[in-house]
């Protein structure tokens, strides 16, 4: 590999040589009550400094599902904050996807949350029955890591399409699985809201665990079904593709509401850019 002389003093030179390029991340959040709602159960976290990102679709009326999609965010932020601050090592992307004990913390972190919700909701019959559903990012180097518990979405954009990473865990898609139902009926079924997998509702939950190596140019879009239902896969490429950063949660949310705005309604999109660094 070729390399620079980068002078350091009058009298020394070292050489200067470009290292692998690393990602850079940039990353914005908005959430919306939608047109049919009078108030909003989801919450979501964009939080550059860990890494982290959640979206969370509460249940259980009122108050109880924004009770619980506000303590699953808080709960995986503070449970993933004291694991870095115990462990740093843990979180310096050197490990990559299969060694990584991230995923672990992550998944320990929406059990923390599903056994915070579960305990709320025992001290006080009126949030009785709430739970949420939780989808995370932890982003650590180059790699992302996606835990998954719900309906709520994260897609993968590369090169110009768009692929789901996780799975949702409702009713319809158990049909669509099972070949009982069609996807357009799917996409219109009275049952599209029934899920069968949530944070909180129990004092446990299974959570679903993703590993992606992220490539400069990808982005991460992380959606409730208020968005979902509403906006085609292709259609939430074309705006994020389209869009600035700082943009295209907010175009993505109004095209929602122009369809009828049915629901709550929260996006994060996530890019990765390339940024070469230079080590002397």
């Amino acid at each position: 590999m070729a390399s620079a002389l980068t002078p350091q003093s009058a009298e020394r030179y070292a050489p200067r040589v470009a290292a692998t390029p690393v990602l850079t991340i940039a990353a914005h959040g908005v959430t919306d009550v939608g047109r049919r709602r009078d108030h909003n159960e989801d919450a979501f976290l964009v939080d550059p400094a860990l890494g982290l990102y959640v979206v969370a679709d509460g249940m259980g009326g009122h108050a109880g599902g924004g009770t619980a999609s506000r303590l699953a965010v808080e709960t995986i932020q503070e449970s993933v904050r004291a694991a870095r601050d115990g462990s740093p090592e843990v979180f310096e992307g050197a490990n990559g996807v299969e060694d990584s004990r991230l995923p672990d913390l992550l998944r320990e972190a929406v059990e923390a949350a599903c056994a915070r919700i579960f305990q709320t909701a025992q001290g006080d019959p009126g949030l009785a029955g709430m739970g949420t559903t939780v989808t995370a990012a932890l982003i650590d180097g180059r790699v992302a890591f996606v835990a998954h518990v719900g309906d709520s979405r994260c897609y993968l954009l590369r090169e110009g399409r768009i692929y789901q990473v996780s799975e949702d865990h409702s009713l319809v898609n158990e049909q669509l699985k099972a070949g009982t139902i069609s996807a357009d009926e799917a996409k219109h079924s009275r049952f599209k809201n029934i899920i069968t997998r949530s944070v909180g509702f129990e004092a446990q939950v299974q959570v679903d665990l993703m590993g992606i190596e992220l490539e400069g140019g990808d982005a991460l879009v992380i959606c409730c079904d208020g968005l979902s239902n509403l906006v085609d896969d292709d259609e939430i490429l074309q705006i994020v593709d389209e869009c600035p950063i700082d943009e295209a949660p907010a175009r993505l949310v109004a095209l929602a509401n122009d369809r009828g705005g049915d629901d709550n309604i929260t996006v994060i999109v996530i890019r990765a850019g390339l940024a070469p660094v230079m080590v002397g």
